[in-house]
């Protein structure tokens, strides 16, 4: 493949060493040096890029933390394609990125419909009403568009066996604890596993600060549904083996920790960023707060050190209950202060521990529910667009062959650790599969594969452009039927 990706090197796409057997000082002459200034990925917002080379993960991800504009200015210099086809190269990127935007639009426009009647947020009139049949058809193609623009996105779904792995002791000092049996819909992804630095005190330093790497998740993603409580109550009576009477006690204590907004009709969606891998318990709405067994240990021995001198104190006094009343009944309340305040130590300690939290969502939350949607559009088709600036790059300025893909991805790969620094699992296919549809990429009989020079490029997609509105499909709504106000 030596022959086949020199070429391609040379003219911008930079340092494969490793496959092409050029050396790393000869593919950055060929290339302009990346600059920091110039690398703000999306994963790292304002961080700077040695921060995030620091706290590098060790699992390769197929996410590009680097923005479009940084990509364009090292994929397009004019050394590497001439002064005009290079103008013409960064005009193709640019129609791309807007037509690769304009498609998810469309298809965020199609769900944005169907979950209008599950948005909590909802401020609008409601004009339509849905069979159980329907909101359930209805609900399956909102969690499949929803999942397949997470994937889009390059974000990495989580399982509920990790789930139960991740959640192993809380950074914060919670206890928390969550029935995800209560949910009918649970979705949880997340992109960029890193660490940042954080202090707290530690008893075997005197209760001094010291500093530790936290494990977090750049981007977290979260959909539910809780059940509607008759199919928990049903689910009650089958697993448990009680009677219906009681299976409703169990299910009402149990719904009582929910927050009064959360219906069972709605779906929720909610994004957050730099959240501690070991207490993403805490994003859910029936999250339980315990106190951990060291608090248990320590209020334990104070309620019951403080109640027991009390007792002690006051049970001569008590004695004196017929020849001086006054001093007894003073007894009796002071042992109920005692008890009273020991009382509020555990309530002010869980008290603390609610504060933690709730601070904690605070600062990280980004999004909810439809905003969540859109900016998952957004991000779904930036990373379309740079896999596919990436892949044309080679393509447009080497004739490539169906069976060189495999070292052509490697290619890249290699050009984005040598450039930027950054380990990532180049997802080439599906990068493939879009510039063939839209016609930029064709193949030939023998396997060659022709792609578009970058003038035509984007000639193509502003044809396309063009017989958008002309090719738009009828808004034919068979589902609900309308209902007066």
């Amino acid at each position: 493949m030596a022959s086949v990706l020199d070429k391609s090197l040379q003219a911008g796409l930079g340092a494969a060493a490793g496959i092409t057997g050029l050396q790393r000082d000869h593919a950055q002459a060929t290339l302009p040096a990346p600059t920091i200034e110039a690398i703000q990925p999306e994963a790292v917002e304002a961080a700077p890029i040695d921060a995030l080379a620091r706290h590098r993960d060790s699992v390769r991800q197929t996410f590009i933390p680097i923005t479009k504009t940084a990509l364009i200015d090292r994929l397009t210099p004019a050394n590497a394609w001439g002064v005009d086809e290079a103008r013409d190269a960064r005009r193709f990127f640019q129609y791309l990125d807007n037509w690769r935007r304009q498609t998810y639009a469309a298809g965020l426009r199609e769900v944005d419909k169907l979950y209008e009647a599950f948005n909590p947020d909802s401020d609008l009139l409601t004009t339509r009403a849905f069979s159980n049949d329907e909101r359930a058809g209805m609900q399956i193609r909102i969690i499949d568009h929803v999942r397949g623009l997470l994937k889009q996105a390059n974000y990495i779904e989580i399982n509920r066996a990790e789930l139960d792995d991740l959640t192993k002791g809380s950074h914060f000092g919670l206890e928390l604890k969550v029935d995800f049996d209560d949910f009918d819909e649970l979705l949880i992804f997340y992109r960029g596993r890193s660490t940042k630095m954080e202090q707290r005190r530690e008893m075997r330093k005197f209760y001094r600060k010291v500093e530790f790497e936290l494990p977090i998740f750049r981007r977290l993603f979260v959909l539910f549904k809780v059940k509607p409580a008759e199919q928990r109550v049903e689910e009650f009576m089958q697993r448990h083996k009680l009677s219906r009477k009681e299976a409703e006690r169990r299910v009402k204590k149990i719904r009582d920790r929910l927050p009064p907004q959360v219906k069972p009709e709605n779906i929720y969606m909610k994004l957050f960023k730099n959240m501690p891998r070991s207490d993403i318990e805490m994003i859910f709405p029936n999250t339980q707060v315990n106190f951990r067994t060291m608090d248990k240990i320590k209020l334990g021995v104070s309620s019951g050190a403080g109640l027991g001198m009390g007792v002690v104190g006051a049970a001569g006094k008590i004695a004196l209950l017929a020849s001086n009343p006054l001093a007894a009944v003073g007894a009796v309340a002071g042992l109920g202060g005692i008890a009273l305040r020991q009382g509020m130590n555990f309530m002010n300690q869980r008290q603390k521990y609610m504060v933690v939290m709730a601070q904690n969502l605070y600062f990280h939350a980004m999004a909810d529910n439809r905003s969540a949607m859109i900016k998952l559009a957004d991000r779904a088709g930036e990373e379309d667009v740079k896999e596919e600036m990436l892949l044309y790059a080679v393509l447009a300025r080497q004739v490539i062959h169906r069976s060189q893909l495999d070292d052509v991805d490697k290619g890249i790969e290699q050009y984005l650790k040598s450039v930027f620094d950054i380990d990532v699992d180049f997802d080439l296919t599906e990068a493939l599969d879009r510039l063939m549809v839209d016609n930029i990429v064709t193949e030939a009989p023998d396997g060659t594969l022709d792609v578009l020079a970058p003038a035509k490029a984007a000639k193509k997609i502003d044809e396309k452009w063009d017989r958008l509105l002309d090719e738009l499909a009828d808004d034919n709504t068979s589902l609900g039927v309308e209902v007066d106000h």
